[in-house]
Protein backbone atom coordinates (compact mmCIF):
# COMPACT_ATOMS: atom_id res chain seq x y z
CA UNK A 1 0.00 0.00 0.00
CA UNK A 2 1.37 3.47 -0.75
CA UNK A 3 0.60 6.91 0.62
CA UNK A 4 0.45 9.83 -1.41
CA UNK A 5 1.31 13.44 0.41
CA UNK A 6 0.46 16.94 -0.13
CA UNK A 7 3.80 17.58 -1.02
CA UNK A 8 3.64 15.06 -3.60
CA UNK A 9 0.61 16.42 -5.34
CA UNK A 10 2.12 19.53 -5.21
CA UNK A 11 5.14 18.21 -7.77
CA UNK A 12 2.61 16.56 -10.08
CA UNK A 13 0.63 19.88 -10.81
CA UNK A 14 3.64 22.41 -10.13
CA UNK A 15 6.81 21.25 -12.21
CA UNK A 16 9.29 24.38 -12.13
CA UNK A 17 10.81 25.30 -8.67
CA UNK A 18 13.67 28.22 -7.97
CA UNK A 19 16.34 27.56 -5.44
CA UNK A 20 19.86 29.19 -5.09
CA UNK A 21 22.89 27.20 -6.45
CA UNK A 22 25.23 27.20 -2.97
CA UNK A 23 27.89 24.66 -4.59
CA UNK A 24 29.46 23.51 -7.29
CA UNK A 25 31.44 20.34 -7.80
CA UNK A 26 32.44 19.35 -11.64
CA UNK A 27 29.07 18.94 -13.81
CA UNK A 28 27.17 18.53 -10.74
CA UNK A 29 25.68 21.51 -8.47
CA UNK A 30 24.18 21.66 -4.97
CA UNK A 31 20.86 24.00 -4.60
CA UNK A 32 18.97 24.98 -1.84
CA UNK A 33 15.34 24.65 -3.23
CA UNK A 34 13.52 27.69 -2.20
CA UNK A 35 9.72 27.67 -3.59
CA UNK A 36 7.67 26.75 -6.99
CA UNK A 37 6.10 28.15 -9.26
CA UNK A 38 2.76 26.84 -11.08
CA UNK A 39 0.98 26.88 -13.96
CA UNK A 40 -0.63 30.15 -13.43
CA UNK A 41 2.12 31.66 -12.31
CA UNK A 42 1.51 32.12 -8.91
CA UNK A 43 4.82 31.61 -6.20
CA UNK A 44 3.82 28.85 -2.99
CA UNK A 45 6.72 28.47 -0.60
CA UNK A 46 7.76 25.28 0.14
CA UNK A 47 10.39 24.40 2.91
CA UNK A 48 14.09 24.67 1.90
CA UNK A 49 15.33 21.50 0.82
CA UNK A 50 19.16 21.09 -0.71
CA UNK A 51 19.27 18.56 -3.36
CA UNK A 52 22.01 17.29 -6.74
CA UNK A 53 21.35 18.93 -9.82
CA UNK A 54 22.68 18.79 -13.70
CA UNK A 55 21.83 21.54 -15.77
CA UNK A 56 20.35 20.94 -19.28
CA UNK A 57 22.54 20.43 -22.57
CA UNK A 58 20.90 23.58 -24.06
CA UNK A 59 22.69 25.86 -21.24
CA UNK A 60 25.97 24.39 -22.11
CA UNK A 61 25.27 24.80 -26.06
CA UNK A 62 24.64 28.65 -25.48
CA UNK A 63 27.46 29.06 -23.35
CA UNK A 64 25.59 29.97 -19.94
CA UNK A 65 27.71 29.06 -17.03
CA UNK A 66 26.39 28.23 -13.61
CA UNK A 67 27.85 29.76 -10.46
CA UNK A 68 27.10 29.50 -6.81
CA UNK A 69 24.93 32.36 -5.79
CA UNK A 70 22.87 31.98 -9.34
CA UNK A 71 19.12 31.53 -8.94
CA UNK A 72 17.91 28.98 -10.98
CA UNK A 73 14.70 27.00 -12.19
CA UNK A 74 14.00 23.19 -11.09
CA UNK A 75 12.98 20.87 -13.53
CA UNK A 76 11.96 17.29 -12.92
CA UNK A 77 12.52 17.58 -9.27
CA UNK A 78 12.41 14.10 -7.16
CA UNK A 79 12.69 15.06 -3.72
CA UNK A 80 12.87 11.84 -2.53
CA UNK A 81 15.90 11.50 -4.45
CA UNK A 82 17.34 14.61 -3.72
CA UNK A 83 17.71 15.29 -7.76
CA UNK A 84 16.74 17.58 -10.18
CA UNK A 85 17.70 19.55 -13.74
CA UNK A 86 18.81 23.54 -13.51
CA UNK A 87 16.46 24.70 -16.32
CA UNK A 88 17.25 27.92 -16.42
CA UNK A 89 19.50 30.80 -14.74
CA UNK A 90 17.51 33.51 -13.32
CA UNK A 91 19.28 37.29 -14.51
CA UNK A 92 22.18 38.22 -11.90
CA UNK A 93 22.31 41.11 -9.72
CA UNK A 94 25.82 41.09 -9.11
CA UNK A 95 28.94 38.57 -10.74
CA UNK A 96 32.41 38.21 -9.59
CA UNK A 97 35.13 36.22 -11.59
CA UNK A 98 37.20 35.85 -8.60
CA UNK A 99 36.06 34.22 -6.81
CA UNK A 100 33.35 33.05 -9.03
CA UNK A 101 30.13 33.96 -7.41
CA UNK A 102 26.69 35.24 -8.45
CA UNK A 103 24.30 37.92 -6.77
CA UNK A 104 26.77 38.60 -3.84
CA UNK A 105 25.68 41.97 -2.03
CA UNK A 106 28.64 43.00 0.06
CA UNK A 107 31.97 41.68 1.00
CA UNK A 108 33.31 40.86 4.88
CA UNK A 109 37.65 41.01 4.56
CA UNK A 110 38.91 39.31 7.65
CA UNK A 111 42.16 40.44 9.25
CA UNK A 112 43.67 39.32 12.41
CA UNK A 113 45.37 41.95 14.98
CA UNK A 114 48.10 39.43 15.72
CA UNK A 115 48.74 35.75 15.19
CA UNK A 116 49.50 37.28 12.11
CA UNK A 117 50.21 41.02 12.70
CA UNK A 118 48.12 42.91 11.22
CA UNK A 119 49.96 44.58 7.71
CA UNK A 120 48.60 47.61 6.87
CA UNK A 121 50.26 47.21 2.93
CA UNK A 122 48.83 43.74 2.90
CA UNK A 123 45.31 44.92 4.30
CA UNK A 124 45.53 47.66 1.84
CA UNK A 125 46.00 45.24 -1.27
CA UNK A 126 42.43 43.45 -0.27
CA UNK A 127 40.62 46.16 0.35
CA UNK A 128 41.43 47.70 -2.95
CA UNK A 129 40.44 43.89 -4.57
CA UNK A 130 37.09 44.45 -2.60
CA UNK A 131 36.83 48.01 -3.51
CA UNK A 132 37.03 46.82 -7.06
CA UNK A 133 34.62 44.40 -6.71
CA UNK A 134 31.75 46.88 -6.71
CA UNK A 135 30.08 45.51 -3.76
CA UNK A 136 29.64 46.59 -0.20
CA UNK A 137 33.00 46.24 1.65
CA UNK A 138 33.21 45.56 5.32
CA UNK A 139 36.19 44.86 7.38
CA UNK A 140 36.83 42.26 10.28
CA UNK A 141 39.24 42.04 12.62
CA UNK A 142 39.65 39.08 14.41
CA UNK A 143 41.89 37.92 17.42
CA UNK A 144 41.50 41.07 19.46
CA UNK A 145 41.60 38.68 22.52
CA UNK A 146 45.84 39.01 22.23
CA UNK A 147 45.76 42.76 22.15
CA UNK A 148 45.10 45.24 24.87
CA UNK A 149 42.79 47.76 24.59
CA UNK A 150 44.99 50.37 23.48
CA UNK A 151 46.60 48.44 20.16
CA UNK A 152 42.65 47.98 19.24
CA UNK A 153 41.73 51.73 19.95
CA UNK A 154 44.96 53.13 17.66
CA UNK A 155 43.81 49.94 14.68
CA UNK A 156 40.25 51.83 14.82
CA UNK A 157 41.23 55.20 14.63
CA UNK A 158 43.81 54.46 11.74
CA UNK A 159 41.53 52.71 9.86
CA UNK A 160 38.44 55.15 10.84
CA UNK A 161 41.14 57.46 8.64
CA UNK A 162 40.99 55.24 5.79
CA UNK A 163 37.29 55.56 5.55
CA UNK A 164 35.82 52.27 6.97
CA UNK A 165 34.75 51.40 10.32
CA UNK A 166 35.96 48.06 11.34
CA UNK A 167 34.44 45.16 12.97
CA UNK A 168 36.75 44.25 16.15
CA UNK A 169 36.41 40.52 17.31
CA UNK A 170 37.33 37.49 18.92
CA UNK A 171 36.20 33.64 17.71
CA UNK A 172 38.16 32.63 21.09
CA UNK A 173 36.18 34.51 23.94
CA UNK A 174 33.16 35.86 21.57
CA UNK A 175 34.30 39.22 21.72
CA UNK A 176 32.35 41.73 19.96
CA UNK A 177 30.00 38.78 18.53
CA UNK A 178 27.20 38.14 20.85
CA UNK A 179 24.34 35.90 20.12
CA UNK A 180 21.71 35.07 17.09
CA UNK A 181 19.18 36.85 18.63
CA UNK A 182 21.00 39.70 19.20
CA UNK A 183 20.76 41.47 15.95
CA UNK A 184 20.93 45.17 16.31
CA UNK A 185 24.42 46.63 16.54
CA UNK A 186 26.36 43.32 15.77
CA UNK A 187 27.86 41.45 13.43
CA UNK A 188 24.65 39.60 12.32
CA UNK A 189 23.43 42.74 11.61
CA UNK A 190 25.98 42.94 8.75
CA UNK A 191 25.08 39.85 7.87
CA UNK A 192 21.44 39.57 7.71
CA UNK A 193 19.71 38.72 4.94
CA UNK A 194 22.39 39.17 2.39
CA UNK A 195 25.05 36.61 0.57
CA UNK A 196 28.18 37.50 2.05
CA UNK A 197 31.91 37.09 0.37
CA UNK A 198 33.92 36.03 3.28
CA UNK A 199 37.89 36.73 2.18
CA UNK A 200 41.19 37.24 3.40
CA UNK A 201 44.52 36.15 4.00
CA UNK A 202 45.05 32.51 5.36
CA UNK A 203 45.34 31.86 9.71
CA UNK A 204 43.57 34.99 10.54
CA UNK A 205 40.38 32.70 11.79
CA UNK A 206 37.90 32.94 8.45
CA UNK A 207 36.97 29.34 8.92
CA UNK A 208 36.79 29.44 12.67
CA UNK A 209 34.04 32.42 12.54
CA UNK A 210 31.71 30.59 10.05
CA UNK A 211 31.93 27.71 12.20
CA UNK A 212 31.45 30.03 15.27
CA UNK A 213 28.45 31.61 13.25
CA UNK A 214 27.11 28.38 11.82
CA UNK A 215 28.25 25.60 14.21
CA UNK A 216 26.86 22.54 11.72
CA UNK A 217 28.86 23.51 8.73
CA UNK A 218 32.47 22.38 10.89
CA UNK A 219 34.87 23.35 8.38
CA UNK A 220 38.62 22.18 8.58
CA UNK A 221 40.42 25.36 10.48
CA UNK A 222 44.66 25.37 9.87
CA UNK A 223 46.87 26.54 12.01
CA UNK A 224 49.01 29.21 11.62
CA UNK A 225 52.54 28.23 10.88
CA UNK A 226 55.16 29.67 12.95
CA UNK A 227 58.12 29.97 10.51
CA UNK A 228 56.05 32.08 7.87
CA UNK A 229 53.74 33.44 10.50
CA UNK A 230 50.65 32.75 7.90
CA UNK A 231 48.16 29.96 8.06
CA UNK A 232 47.81 27.31 5.64
CA UNK A 233 44.78 27.38 3.04
CA UNK A 234 41.46 25.21 4.48
CA UNK A 235 38.90 26.37 2.03
CA UNK A 236 39.33 24.64 -1.53
CA UNK A 237 36.43 25.77 -3.30
CA UNK A 238 33.53 27.97 -2.85
CA UNK A 239 30.21 27.29 -1.26
CA UNK A 240 27.59 28.94 0.68
CA UNK A 241 26.31 28.17 3.79
CA UNK A 242 22.83 29.44 5.24
CA UNK A 243 23.05 31.51 8.75
CA UNK A 244 20.28 30.72 11.46
CA UNK A 245 19.21 34.48 11.33
CA UNK A 246 18.83 34.41 7.39
CA UNK A 247 21.39 35.16 4.58
CA UNK A 248 24.05 33.43 3.05
CA UNK A 249 28.17 32.99 3.51
CA UNK A 250 30.55 32.36 0.58
CA UNK A 251 33.61 30.94 2.55
CA UNK A 252 36.30 31.52 -0.43
CA UNK A 253 40.30 29.81 -1.18
CA UNK A 254 42.31 31.76 1.39
CA UNK A 255 44.96 33.36 -0.16
CA UNK A 256 47.82 35.73 0.86
CA UNK A 257 48.32 38.55 -1.97
CA UNK A 258 45.24 38.92 -4.24
CA UNK A 259 46.19 40.21 -7.68
CA UNK A 260 45.04 44.04 -8.35
CA UNK A 261 43.90 44.04 -11.81
CA UNK A 262 42.62 48.12 -12.73
CA UNK A 263 43.21 50.74 -14.69
CA UNK A 264 46.46 53.02 -13.23
CA UNK A 265 43.75 55.87 -13.80
CA UNK A 266 41.14 54.16 -11.65
CA UNK A 267 43.32 53.29 -8.96
CA UNK A 268 42.55 56.60 -6.90
CA UNK A 269 38.54 56.06 -6.66
CA UNK A 270 39.84 52.61 -4.91
CA UNK A 271 40.95 54.49 -2.02
CA UNK A 272 37.92 56.37 -0.12
CA UNK A 273 39.98 58.80 1.16
CA UNK A 274 41.15 59.63 -2.78
CA UNK A 275 37.53 59.72 -3.78
CA UNK A 276 36.88 62.01 -0.87
CA UNK A 277 39.29 64.88 -2.34
CA UNK A 278 38.33 64.24 -5.69
CA UNK A 279 34.98 64.75 -4.92
CA UNK A 280 35.74 67.71 -2.93
CA UNK A 281 37.91 69.28 -6.10
CA UNK A 282 39.42 68.26 -9.04
CA UNK A 283 42.32 67.37 -10.77
CA UNK A 284 43.95 70.36 -13.46
CA UNK A 285 43.64 66.72 -16.16
CA UNK A 286 41.35 64.35 -16.77
CA UNK A 287 44.42 61.76 -17.05
CA UNK A 288 46.21 62.61 -13.80
CA UNK A 289 47.66 59.66 -12.34
CA UNK A 290 48.15 62.19 -8.88
CA UNK A 291 52.26 61.89 -8.77
CA UNK A 292 54.14 64.32 -10.14
CA UNK A 293 51.18 66.74 -11.82
CA UNK A 294 50.51 70.46 -11.15
CA UNK A 295 47.19 71.47 -9.34
CA UNK A 296 46.48 67.71 -8.08
CA UNK A 297 43.75 67.22 -5.78
CA UNK A 298 44.92 63.81 -4.37
CA UNK A 299 48.52 63.97 -3.93
CA UNK A 300 48.26 65.44 -0.27
CA UNK A 301 48.95 64.53 3.83
CA UNK A 302 47.19 60.93 3.96
CA UNK A 303 48.82 58.02 5.33
CA UNK A 304 48.16 55.68 2.16
CA UNK A 305 49.03 58.05 -0.58
CA UNK A 306 52.36 56.02 -0.13
CA UNK A 307 50.76 52.72 -0.55
CA UNK A 308 48.87 54.24 -3.64
CA UNK A 309 52.49 55.30 -5.31
CA UNK A 310 53.47 51.23 -5.28
CA UNK A 311 50.39 49.84 -6.25
CA UNK A 312 50.07 52.54 -9.22
CA UNK A 313 53.64 51.59 -10.37
CA UNK A 314 52.39 47.87 -10.56
CA UNK A 315 49.16 48.80 -12.29
CA UNK A 316 51.17 50.67 -14.73
CA UNK A 317 53.41 47.64 -14.97
CA UNK A 318 50.40 45.57 -15.66
CA UNK A 319 49.11 48.12 -18.45
CA UNK A 320 52.20 48.64 -19.79
CA UNK A 321 52.75 44.04 -19.98
CA UNK A 322 49.27 44.42 -21.33
CA UNK A 323 49.97 46.60 -24.31
CA UNK A 324 53.26 44.83 -25.38
CA UNK A 325 51.17 41.79 -26.54
CA UNK A 326 47.26 41.82 -26.78
CA UNK A 327 46.87 38.11 -25.64
CA UNK A 328 49.35 39.07 -22.84
CA UNK A 329 46.61 38.77 -20.13
CA UNK A 330 46.27 34.84 -20.77
CA UNK A 331 50.28 34.38 -21.41
CA UNK A 332 51.27 36.20 -18.50
CA UNK A 333 51.34 35.02 -14.70
CA UNK A 334 51.06 36.84 -11.42
CA UNK A 335 53.91 36.36 -8.91
CA UNK A 336 54.67 37.47 -5.88
CA UNK A 337 58.16 38.37 -4.72
CA UNK A 338 59.86 39.25 -1.60
CA UNK A 339 57.93 42.07 0.55
CA UNK A 340 55.04 41.89 -1.59
CA UNK A 341 55.24 43.28 -4.38
CA UNK A 342 54.13 41.52 -7.28
CA UNK A 343 55.21 41.15 -10.98
CA UNK A 344 53.97 39.39 -14.37
CA UNK A 345 55.99 36.80 -15.51
CA UNK A 346 55.36 34.71 -18.96
CA UNK A 347 53.98 31.54 -18.51
CA UNK A 348 55.48 28.10 -20.00
CA UNK A 349 53.89 27.31 -23.65
CA UNK A 350 51.70 24.73 -22.38
CA UNK A 351 52.00 22.67 -25.75
CA UNK A 352 56.04 22.39 -25.42
CA UNK A 353 56.14 21.31 -21.83
CA UNK A 354 53.22 19.31 -21.72
CA UNK A 355 53.86 15.77 -20.90
CA UNK A 356 51.90 13.45 -23.35
CA UNK A 357 49.41 10.86 -21.97
CA UNK A 358 50.05 7.22 -21.62
CA UNK A 359 47.46 6.71 -24.12
CA UNK A 360 49.41 8.76 -26.66
CA UNK A 361 52.78 7.49 -25.76
CA UNK A 362 50.97 3.69 -25.76
CA UNK A 363 49.86 4.53 -29.55
CA UNK A 364 52.92 6.26 -30.38
CA UNK A 365 54.75 2.81 -29.30
CA UNK A 366 52.02 0.42 -31.21
CA UNK A 367 53.30 2.72 -34.77
CA UNK A 368 56.79 2.44 -34.25
CA UNK A 369 56.48 -1.53 -33.54
CA UNK A 370 54.05 -1.82 -36.65
CA UNK A 371 56.65 0.00 -38.97
CA UNK A 372 59.15 -2.47 -37.57
CA UNK A 373 56.90 -5.19 -38.32
CA UNK A 374 56.63 -4.13 -42.32
CA UNK A 375 60.80 -4.16 -42.66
Amino acid sequence: MSFTTEKDNLLESDDRWTGTVVAVQANFYQVNVEQNHNSVGLTRKSSPELILCTRRSRLKKIGQKVMVGDRVVIEELDLSEGQGVIADVLPRITELDRPPIANANQMMLVFALAEPDLDPVALTRFLLKAESSGLEVCLCLNKCDLVDTREIEKWRDRISEWGYEPLFISVKTDMGLGTNEEISGSLWEKLNDKITVISGPSGVGKSSLINYLIPDVNLRVGKVSGKLARGRHTTRHVELFELPTGGLLADTPGFNQPQLECEPQQLAYLFPEARKLLTEDSCQFNDCLHRDEPNCAVRGEWERYEYYLVFLLEAIARQEALQQQPDAESNFKGKTKSGGKQQLEPKLATKKYRRSSRRLQHQELQDLCKEFDEF
